[in-house]
């Protein structure tokens, strides 16, 4: 190729087929994620999505491999490298609250999180990347990861990886709606993103009795008030405090009567953070902190600790040209700092194979509301899906570049 497609000041050809195949689509692309909004799927469900996603990519003769029970994977390219691009397909057990003339049409499920956003930013980058590759400016192979079930722990990653979508490739990258950034900004940070999320429910046993006589039971209510306190306090003693670990109970539950001391209870917490290192230790760790808290009280503890999804690491080489394509679609003022957050996503499997990076795709209106995510009331600014698109496209093509 005569000319880079990482210099800013002369786009590629490559850049420029992105950018009028993503511009000739736009219409098109609204209304695919519209009608993806109105139907939205839960994890391992999303069997309409998968097809729709499937139909457009082969009409526009990309290769398409279905996967056994939901998503998809598609290459774009014949032969030398392989950079892969990965878009969520699940929705959210949520109401659509946004009055939107496309809001979800099932009763208790929506788009929520943005995911329609991210498959068809996807599916439009797909597209692009098929014309570059026509007109022989696609220097290697790009593989369309269309995964499935990000929303339940521990993610559709682990059969992804398990059915080879990484097998050859060298680089993979991501987008997430960010509903704090305006539309036209993608944050973007190197190192952990977000946090390590795990699930612990733990159920106690004794024996109940009247509150008149605690001694003759073994006070369960007690104990349970003694863990909700003393877990997450031993815990931040017990782990380095810059693995910016948090657990934070969600529920809560024992006794029916002010006079009962009851014979069960349950609680339940995520336990966050942003260090591997640390979380590989949190599971046994936790464990015998349970153990160790509610023994003076003589119960019973069944401990149940779901490993979730490991940190998102940004990768240092590909945090820098996911900037470079960032910077090329939409100027330096385009590329902005981002916060980490305890956020769970399984993208982080991915990052613990091979290197890659995730960016957060601003969807805000300038001046307008801040939404906030997994919520039904989220709106999204849907000039994100083009830029989104050619983000990710540049992001294969520069890689393929190097």
């Amino acid at each position: 190729m005569s000319t880079s497609p990482t210099e800013p000041d002369a786009p590629s050809a490559a850049a420029a087929l992105i950018a009028g195949c993503i511009a000739e689509s736009e219409q098109e692309l609204l209304e695919f994620r519209r009608d993806l909004h109105a139907h939205p799927e839960l994890s391992w469900q999303e069997a309409r999505t998968t097809e729709r996603v499937a139909a457009r990519l082969e009409s526009a003769g990309l290769r398409v491999r279905r996967l056994p029970r939901s998503g998809l994977i598609a290459e774009v390219g014949e032969n030398g490298p392989l950079v892969a691009l990965r878009a969520d397909l699940d929705a959210l057990p949520v109401d659509d609250l946004t009055g939107d003339p496309w809001q979800s049409t099932v009763p208790g499920v929506a788009h929520a999180c943005g995911h329609d956003v991210h498959t068809t930013a996807l599916l439009a980058a797909g597209w692009a990347l098929a014309r570059v590759h026509a007109a022989g400016l696609l220097p290697g192979r790009v593989r369309l990861l269309f995964q499935p079930a990000e929303e339940v722990m521990p993610g559709g990653a682990l059969e992804m990886l398990s059915l080879g979508a990484l097998d050859d490739v060298g680089y993979v990258y991501c987008l997430h709606c960010d509903p704090s950034l305006d539309v036209g900004e993608v944050g973007l940070r190197e190192g952990p993103l977000t946090g390590a999320a795990d699930a612990l429910t733990v159920t106690l046993r004794g024996r109940g009795g009247h509150t008149s006589r605690p001694h003759l039971t073994e006070d369960l209510t007690f104990a349970l008030a003694k863990l909700l306190t003393e877990l997450p306090a031993i815990l931040s003693r017990r782990l380095d405090p810059r693995a910016g670990a948090s657990l934070v109970w969600g529920m809560v539950r024992a006794g029916s009567a002010h006079n009962v001391i009851p014979a069960t209870g349950q609680v339940a917490a995520t336990v966050r953070m942003l260090d591997a290192v640390a979380w590989a230790d949190a599971e046994d760790l936790v464990r015998g902190l349970v153990l160790q808290i509610v023994a003076p009280y003589g119960v019973t503890a069944d401990i149940t600790y779901q490993r979730g999804v490991p940190p998102v690491v940004n990768e240092h080489a590909a945090t820098g040209l996911l900037a470079r394509a960032v910077e090329s679609v939409l100027g330096e003022a385009g590329h902005v700092p981002t916060r980490q957050s305890l956020g769970g996503e399984d993208f982080g499997w991915y990052l613990d194979k091979i290197p890659g990076a995730m960016g957060r795709l601003g969807t805000r209106t300038p001046g307008g509301p801040t939404y906030d995510l997994h919520q039904g009331d989220l709106r999204v600014d849907e000039r994100a899906i083009a830029i989104g698109a050619r983000v990710l496209a540049e992001a294969a093509v520069q890689t393929l570049s190097r």
